[in-house]
């Protein structure tokens, strides 16, 4: 609560100033918008709400000769009057001839996937709703510097994070929380996870090397970093003595090298990605949990994995039409994981824009392949005037497994109203 207020109150300061050089200068323009986004359980009954918040996001960018100054802060308020302040982005740009500097706290987006991160893993998520956010409000701004070198059509991105920022993870009271799995009988005691130190051995690099030419682009990406997410490793297991089992999740070291591609070939549009981790830890199948614990082990697995993702666009009737397949493979797999060797999904969108592109209509779904869950995500939108849109839409999750399906009862329908200024 107390670091709530204080960022609402460093917020409204840092509105207040620069709201007050808005005057004086002419160079400064502000941006943003006001949302209410409530959303219904269909399957709950009585029905129930699965979201009710109202935003307000503000962005004021002052433009000087050598560089430019960014900033972006919001507000939540939830039904239950609860305040949610923070600032999405703060930085800095200094351009000089042929070299761009990005100082301060900024998301940064890489790769050609939608809907998927694959080589985009230098921003960390927020999926405390799982993946139904904007994604702009999904990935989280990190404190780092950023340099970008142009020579002719290539540019060389270099990143360096000081201190690492996890994601943040569903609250275990959510409807998005993800429950973990233990045999019959056995008591676990989950700890928190604890970050890495803030030293200089434990910062983050990444590089991008990305060339932009008339018929196609491709990039080479490389990062070593900490995997966003914690692994949970059993630290003590004591048989029939409740809790006989202590959960410690950790965070490890990763290495990533990988790249994407897009090119367009008679109207349509292919776009490729890929990468390779090295370090990776997985859990082992609760079923072969304990045989693995009283052998000496903690429950996990470290495999070296590939995930990748072929993809193509097109439009045809004024339709645009796109579709993706994205597979994580396990190298060197284990059959005591939890998950399989190749973990595969199907992406389609289609959308359309009607009375002179006022109203649009989409439909965006996930397939995945293993275990024939889903999510099937309808919208339409429409534009009553100069910055006001109202969007319609509903989220339905299918199957009785998988990431998706493990959401079946969560199935909604939803209204947004947005005005932008």
């Amino acid at each position: 609560m107390r670091q709530n207020r204080l960022i609402t109150a460093g917020l409204a300061l840092l509105l207040m100033f620069t709201g007050v050089s808005a005057v004086s200068a002419g160079n400064i323009s502000f941006s943003g918008y006001v949302r209410n986004y409530t959303g219904i359980l269909v399957d709950s009954d009585p029905l129930d709400y699965s979201q009710v918040q109202n935003t307000f996001d503000i962005k004021a960018d002052y433009s000087g000769d050598m560089g430019d100054l960014h900033t972006e802060g919001f507000v939540y308020l939830d039904a239950d009057n609860n305040l949610t302040a923070g600032i999405r982005e703060l930085y800095a740009d200094i351009y000089f001839n042929s070299l761009d500097l990005r100082i301060g706290k900024q998301q940064i987006i890489w790769g050609k996937g939608d809907g998927v991160f694959i080589t985009d893993v230098v921003s960390p998520k927020d999926m405390s709703n799982f993946i139904l956010p904007d994604f702009d409000e999904i990935r989280i701004g990190v404190t780092a510097a950023k340099a970008d070198w142009y020579v002719g059509d290539f540019t060389l991105e270099g990143v360096w994070i000081p201190v690492f920022t996890p994601s943040v993870l569903p609250d275990s009271h959510s409807i998005w929380a993800v429950s973990m799995d233990f045999p019959a009988g056995m008591t676990p005691s989950i700890k928190s996870a604890g970050l890495p130190d803030p030293t200089f051995k434990n910062s983050e690099g990444f590089a991008k090397l990305s060339y932009m030419g008339s018929s196609f682009d491709v990039e080479l990406i490389g990062g070593y970093m900490w995997d966003d997410t914690p692994v949970p490793h059993v630290t003590k297991f004591v048989p029939g003595m409740p809790p006989d089992v202590t959960v410690t999740p950790e965070y490890h070291r990763l290495s990533m090298a990988g790249g994407s591609f897009s090119t367009e070939i008679l109207g349509v549009i292919f776009r490729g990605e890929g990468a390779y981790y090295d370090g990776n830890y997985f859990s082992i199948d609760p079923d072969n949990l304990q045989t693995d614990l009283i052998a000496g082990g903690d429950g996990t697995l470290q495999k070296n994995y590939l995930h990748y993702m072929a993809g193509m666009d097109y439009s045809v009737f004024g339709i645009n039409l796109s579709a993706q397949f994205v597979q994580q493979v396990i190298l060197d797999y284990d059959s005591r994981l939890k998950n399989d060797e190749y973990e595969s999904t199907a992406t389609f969108l289609a959308a359309k824009t009607f009375l002179n592109e006022t109203l649009k209509v989409q439909f965006f779904g996930y397939y995945g392949i293993n275990n024939g869950d889903a999510l099937l995500r309808p919208s339409v939108s429409y534009s009553i005037a100069d910055g006001l849109d109202v969007t319609a839409g509903s989220d339905i999750f299918m199957g009785d497994s998988g990431i998706f399906g493990q959401y079946n009862n969560n199935d909604m329908v939803y209204i947004k109203i947005k005005y932008s200024f």
